[in-house]
């Protein structure tokens, strides 16, 4: 233990060490930053407001937008501010809270993008039962193992980080702390552990993606006995599903299903799943479902012509009011 308070802080050199090159990043990261959360935003309250949206996969859509958001900004915030200084630090406990919420919402994820598939399989596939097997019971119950879920693969990763001695060097060749670069800097044999990380990673994303690919082939063989209306309908939500299932568990398979090492597309494939898929989810989800954008067009147009009305009625009153005092 008294190895690893040797160091107190580590290093981050980034993505790029060119000065020209942080000012075009900053501002591409921003602007990404600031579209993701507007988007989560908007589908979020969509699916709150909007009654038509009252369905089971619209639900876990609502919870898939907020783990998105926090999930994005466990990373992209303090990307942004560290690409306003030279020498990027992080101080060790700062750097545990973002693997552990790195690493909580991304299993957050994992589960409830598997949860999600699960639902459409049963919408689809059982058509005529399907109020009954996703009642409102189940669903809370689907929810909370994703939560426990997701804790229970985070606490594996800080009980390993936090136990393990660091007493030099403390440069990370990346811009957030994760578990690889981490574990490359540990003072003892990470042979164990890595395996550890391994399967509490890599093995879990590459058996529920394939179990999703699985998912997906049953629901679209049995799609032969539907109606066009309602292949179309099903093809629409399930081609937005399996768009981010494919963004989000490529690269962390890449990233995990292999020993511990570093290499320089390392960081590309972190900012694909860690910036750019939470970014693009508000995107596919809205415009490969036409549900979504019925329900968004109708709640934000009704939405923005009441504020209309109220506007012009207060400055009608306004004006009012003003020609009421000349004449006085």
């Amino acid at each position: 233990m008294e190895q690893r308070k040797n160091v107190t802080e580590f290093v981050l050199l980034g993505l790029t060490q060119s000065l020209q090159g942080q000012k075009i990043l900053f501002v591409v990261f921003l602007l990404i930053y600031i579209v993701t959360i507007v988007g989560h935003l908007l589908i979020g309250m969509t699916v709150v407001v909007s009654p038509t949206l009252d369905t089971p996969v619209y639900s876990f859509l609502g919870h898939l937008t907020f783990m998105d958001a926090v999930y994005s900004t466990a990373v992209t915030p303090n990307l942004i501010i560290d690409l306003h200084y030279e020498k990027k630090t992080i101080f060790f406990q700062a750097c545990l809270t973002q693997l552990f919420a790195e690493h909580l919402f991304g299993g957050f994820e994992v589960l409830l993008l598997m949860v999600m598939t699960y639902d459409r399989y049963v919408a689809i596939c059982k058509p005529l039962h399907s109020m009954t097997i996703m009642n409102q019971r189940v669903c809370v119950l689907l929810l909370l193992v994703t939560w426990v879920g997701g804790f229970l693969h985070v606490i594996l990763h800080l009980l390993f980080v936090y136990n393990l001695p660091f007493c030099g060097p403390h440069v990370i060749d990346h811009f957030c702390c994760d578990m690889c670069p981490l574990l490359k800097l540990a003072c003892t044999d990470i042979y164990a552990i890595g395996l550890t990380v391994v399967a509490n990673d890599g093995a879990i994303c590459m058996v529920i993606f394939i179990l999703l690919l699985i998912s997906y082939g049953a629901i679209l063989k049995s799609l032969k006995t539907h109606s066009q209306e309602g292949r179309r309908k099903a093809l629409s939500t399930c081609s937005s599903h399996i768009t981010v299932v494919v963004l989000f568990f490529v690269p962390c398979i890449f990233m995990y299903v292999r020993p511990v090492s570093n290499f320089p597309i390392d960081k590309s494939m972190t900012v694909v799943y860690t910036i750019i898929t939470p970014m693009l989810n508000p995107l596919i989800y809205t415009l490969r479902n036409s549900e979504m954008k019925n329900a968004m067009e109708k709640t934000w147009s009704g939405k923005l012509t009441t504020c209309r009305i109220r506007i012009c009625v207060h400055t009608e009153n306004i004006i009012a009011n003003s020609k009421a005092r000349n004449r006085q």
